[in-house]
């Protein structure tokens, strides 16, 4: 199914680049910086203080960094522009969304000793027309919605690190390309993840879908037509019966009732309690409703509290990890994007007087358990296990425990 051409809604905007690769930033006129947006992330000083994980271990922005460059030397492939091409393409969006926190928490701008030049180049190697998908026209809209949607994600926190407008645009073109897999029949709503087949929503693309909405909202002046769709898909969401007794996300639905649709029981996968959390958080900077604090909190709550999530002593477990089938390439980084998100949703919390310190110590917790147990101390990889032992990494592990450090920091 051929995507509508997309770019009529953008006439007013500056253009997007559509030259096969961008200036480097150096090279670029300085953008224009908008104040309106609130950071997630209030800038911290980094230095080692009372919030290290303890006096034994290295800082987190230390370990942070030690893993980044490890994921770096070990599967950045630099004439792809890309981690291990081999593995699944939304893995190299997710990690370079990681990479993209660092340097946001970091303070890390275009023109210092940074990263900066790895991540123009893999903008420009990744924007082009995927091979598998062409009729996507580039920009990095991919056959689902859900790959599509980490890569506008990251586009978010690259424009909140260089305030180009370019990078927000293409998120803006992204969106408007997800939206086009709404449907209000069958389930009343939703977006469908699978664009090829059209025939199942899930939790992951739709909470991406409110997260993003909400994101383009805080970033754009005067913006109410991103808010809307922000609250409709959440108002869709959380009605939509994916939220289990216990009060986490299963997978997705299932279509078993003519037009209606119920819980299909799927696996209760970690990143599905993660990312709705930054939706939630999006929609509080969005709206100042505490309400979205309160139902995250919830969320988090009902994690730290399962007994299937919740491990060997407070340690956070992939469902597949306990499993006789060993975790695949992509539940592998589960757990760094809820640590991501759980991460950015502590100091909105701590600000509105809504903190709770339990979170923090369980980042800590997980953090500290990995770094003693899942990490080979010659090459700083780690393994999907946080409480150990260590066997062997992947681009998969490695971008997670980048998250998990992150968020500390």
């Amino acid at each position: 199914m051929r995507p509508a051409t997309l770019l009529a809604s953008l006439t007013a905007l500056t253009a997007v680049t559509t030259a096969a690769t961008l200036p480097r930033q150096a090279d670029q006129e300085q953008p224009q910086r908008l104040t309106v947006y609130r950071p997630v992330h209030p800038k911290q000083p980094v230095q080692r203080d009372q919030n290290d994980v303890s006096p034994s271990s290295p800082s987190p922005s230390e370990a942070a960094k030690a893993a980044l460059d490890a994921m770096n030397a070990n599967f950045y492939n630099a004439s792809a522009g890309q981690w291990s091409p081999d593995d699944a393409w939304w893995l190299s969006g997710n990690a370079l969304q990681s990479l993209l926190d660092y340097m946001y928490k970091t303070d890390t701008r275009p023109g210092s000793d940074s990263y900066m030049d790895q991540v123009l180049d893999i903008f420009n190697a990744q924007r082009r027309p995927v091979p598998w998908w062409p009729q996507g026209d580039g920009e990095f809209r991919g056959d689902s919605t859900d790959d599509t949607a980490w890569w506008a994600l990251a586009m978010l926190r690259l424009f909140d690190l260089t305030q180009d407008q370019t990078y927000l645009n293409i998120s803006r073109l992204d969106e408007e390309y997800i939206a086009q897999y709404w449907t209000d029949s069958p389930c009343g709503g939703g977006v469908y993840v699978d664009i090829p087949t059209l025939t199942y929503k899930n939790a992951i693309a739709n909470e991406q879908y409110v997260q993003l909405c909400a994101g383009l909202h805080n970033r754009i002046p005067g913006d109410s037509v991103y808010l809307e769709k922000a609250v409709r898909g959440w108002e869709w969401l959380i009605g939509s019966g994916m939220i289990n007794e216990e009060g986490l996300f299963n997978d997705g639905l299932v279509n078993d009732r003519g037009d209606l649709c119920s819980n299909n029981g799927g696996t209760v996968w970690t990143y599905n309690q993660g990312v709705i959390l930054g939706a939630a958080t999006e929609l509080y900077l969005a709206t100042n409703d505490t309400s979205y604090l309160t139902f995250a909190t919830k969320v988090a709550d009902a994690v730290l509290s399962s007994n299937s999530l919740i491990q060997n002593d407070g340690i956070l477990t992939e469902p597949c990890e306990t499993s006789s089938k060993a975790c695949n390439g992509d539940q592998q980084t589960f757990k760094g994007i809820f640590a991501r998100y759980l991460g950015e949703l502590i100091p909105v919390l701590d600000q509105t007087g809504l903190g709770k310190s339990a979170y923090r110590a369980f980042l800590e917790t997980n953090a500290r358990r990995a770094y003693e147990n899942d990490r080979d101390p010659s090459t700083n990889l780690y393994d999907v296990g946080w409480n150990g032992p260590y066997v062997a990494s992947s681009l998969a592990k490695q971008a997670s425990i980048l998250s998990l450090w992150v968020s500390l920091m």
